[in-house]
């Protein structure tokens, strides 16, 4: 192993993320008949799920901690305590990761491996009140879901120098908006802009931190933007077209976490809906969806981010991060920051997959919430590194692909960029004659293929990664600084770090 960035592609705890030491996050097997749809049946069959018969109470620390056992188990989450007794048998982590949180405060341990899961829609059956030394809005009639998430506004920020600044200015028929980012932007982009009747919310993702710009306007706009980003100076141009050629006093109402920089964990999800306009078969299994945003969105998806998938099914919302694709791997002279109206995900469609079966059924013209973006992936691991090497299995290729069109295209320094890719069959390779094509065509580009149940034709590499199979793929040329990337399900990520 040469280099393996600590903070890796996808969300914490997503499968496709080697999680910290001492937070292993493979997937348990879950018994028949405890899928998340058989969640969802139980916690609308009328069980009473939190052994109060209906009633919400305050929760003491005292009270909370006598809580700590697998048939009464308490948590608290953000302030509102839930028994988790009833999904123990549920938990895709398996009971033992679920007791961590038992008798205490998880909102930090929830945090760093599910803070994308929509728990309050999940456990509102399970709701067994607040926190009483944790003080939330009033509970209206004792049946409203938590609080959302509350941002905290101080965090530590880089020094004062390094904070984006904005200003505007307007003509007749216009407003325009400047965020000076004082640093280089990466060619794709990092803005994400939100139109929403007389609101504005513009956002920028600079690594791991996030500016924030948010008004409800003074006057009535079109319902479309227009953004121009300048990526050697920084500079990010959002241009509001006025309804009424008047003259504005100002941009308009700050609304909450206006002009705040935080670190974009502490964000939180700002959710749009979408458009499905397309469905495109990549392999027997796999589609890349196109989803179109709408006309008063814009985003700029950094390399290394996923958003988040939103959908309501039988009243509970379920979600799940994907990482988007470009629409094509080879470079091409229109860069994914200058379309940023469209969303392309790479998604395997299994048909005992809550989320993705109903995909697969989606007609075109449909809704779907899109959430974020996220990721703590940062560019600058990738500075100085002259030699790029990526271990991908099955759908942990979805990063690969933005970051191998990016090394191509942007970073000179890279010399030679390999991927060793693992699939199950020759059918299983996603974007495969892409691959190949590249190959021919950027001599410093490289692609090996292993299956681990090829037929009796394939040529290629067969089995398993093992130290045997790295030890002939990583070179690591005199002088040279190299940085490895892995992405994978669980068991594959970390016997590759390992």
């Amino acid at each position: 192993m040469l280099n393996v960035p600590s903070q890796s592609f996808p969300a914490a705890g997503s499968q496709q993320r080697v999680a910290p030491a001492g937070q292993s996050r493979n997937k348990v097997a879950l018994k028949p008949g405890h899928s998340l749809l058989d969640w969802i049946r139980l916690t609308k069959s009328g069980r009473d799920l939190t052994g109060l018969r209906g009633r919400l109470i305050e929760v003491t620390e005292e009270e909370l901690k006598k809580h700590n056992t697998r048939n009464d188990c308490w948590t608290c989450i953000r302030g509102m305590v839930y028994n988790v007794s009833a999904y123990m048998d549920f938990h895709p982590g398996g009971e033992e990761e679920l007791m961590r949180a038992a008798g205490i405060d998880s909102t930090e341990l929830f945090d760093q491996v599910h803070r994308w899961v929509n728990y309050e829609s999940m456990l509102k059956e399970c709701l067994v009140g607040r926190m009483a030394v944790k003080p939330s809005p009033a509970l209206q009639g004792l049946s409203v879901p938590p609080p959302s998430r509350q941002e905290p506004l101080s965090a530590p920020l880089p020094a004062k120098d390094h904070r984006p600044r904005y200003d505007w200015f307007q003509t007749d028929g216009t407003v325009n908006i400047i965020v000076y980012t004082k640093r280089k932007i990466p060619s794709a982009g990092c803005s994400v802009v939100d139109l929403q009747g007389d609101t504005l919310r513009v956002e920028m993702l600079l690594g791991g931190m996030s500016y924030l710009l948010y008004w409800r306007l003074s006057s009535e706009v079109q319902g479309r933007v227009d953004v121009q980003t300048s990526h050697t100076v920084g500079k990010v141009q959002v241009c509001l077209h006025k309804s009424v050629k008047d003259k504005w006093m100002k941009v308009g109402q700050p609304l909450e976490h206006h002009d705040t920089f935080i670190q974009c964990k502490d964000r939180e999800l700002f959710y749009r809906e979408c458009v499905l306009v397309s469905k495109s078969d990549v392999t027997h299994d796999t589609q890349v969806l196109c989803l179109q945003l709408p006309p008063g969105s814009h985003m700029q998806v950094p390399v290394g981010r996923h958003v988040y998938l939103k959908t309501s099914l039988q009243g509970t919302d379920v979600v799940k991060p994907y990482t988007p694709v470009d629409q094509s791997l080879i470079p091409s002279s229109q860069s994914s920051a200058e379309m940023g109206s469209d969303l392309n995900l790479m998604i395997k469609l299994y048909p005992d997959g809550l989320l993705t079966s109903h995909l697969a059924s989606l007609p075109i013209g449909s809704s779907l919430s899109v959430g974020g973006p996220e990721g703590s992936f940062s560019m600058r691991i990738l500075h100085d590194v002259t030699h790029l090497y990526m271990l991908a299995a099955g759908t942990g290729f979805t990063p690969m692909a933005r970051l191998i069109r990016l090394a191509l295209q942007d970073l000179t320094s890279i010399r030679k960029i390999k991927l060793m890719f693992f699939n199950r069959q020759e059918r299983d390779i996603l974007w495969c004659s892409q691959l190949d094509e590249l190959c021919t065509k950027e001599e410093r580009f490289e692609v090996e293929y292993v299956l681990s149940e090829p037929t009796d034709s394939w040529k290629g590499r067969r089995g398993r990664i093992d130290a045997c199979m790295l030890q002939n793929f990583l070179e690591r040329p005199e002088k040279a600084k190299c940085l490895v990337c892995v992405c994978g399900p669980a068991k594959f990520t970390e016997l590759a770090v390992q």
